[in-house]
Parts: structure tokens; sequence; C-alpha cells
């Protein structure tokens, strides 16, 4: 089990094994959420968003939105 601090702005460091195992780099995207009373962090990455594809029956239109949006802010 892995241990971080909270700082006075609220930040957290995730540990680097936990960063390499799920593919997260810098500027990488986290969704938070609460879970049965857990706070879950889970990483937005290209993979993630593929697995989530047509989940809303859009027909990959908004997955399309999903990665320009994803795309301009990488330009950022």
């Amino acid at each position: 089990m892995d241990k971080a601090v909270v700082t006075v702005k609220g930040q957290v460091v995730i540990p680097s094994r936990l960063r390499r195992k799920f593919g997260i780099k810098k500027g990488t995207q986290v969704s938070l959420f609460e879970r049965d009373g857990e706070i879950v962090i889970k990483p937005i990455t290209d993979e993630y968003i593929r697995s989530m594809a047509g989940i809303t029956g859009t027909k990959g239109k908004l997955l399309k939105a999903l990665k320009e949006e994803k795309a301009k802010e990488r330009a950022l």
C-alpha cells in the first residue's frame, strides 16, 4: 500500500510506481469521484477514452469531440 501526504493546497503526489502502471504523465488529466465512501482517481488516457467508445450511442461523435478537445489542451 502506498501513502501520500495532502499539501496545504490539497495536492497529492501519486507515487511513481502507480504513475508508470497507469500511464500517468505530466499533463494527464484525472477524474475524481466518490464510490462507497472512498475517493477514486482515474486517469483520463487515450486508452480510457477508447474504452468508453460507443457507451453513449453517439456513433463516435463524442469520441471525436473528446480527442479534439484533448489535442487543444495539449497545444496550450
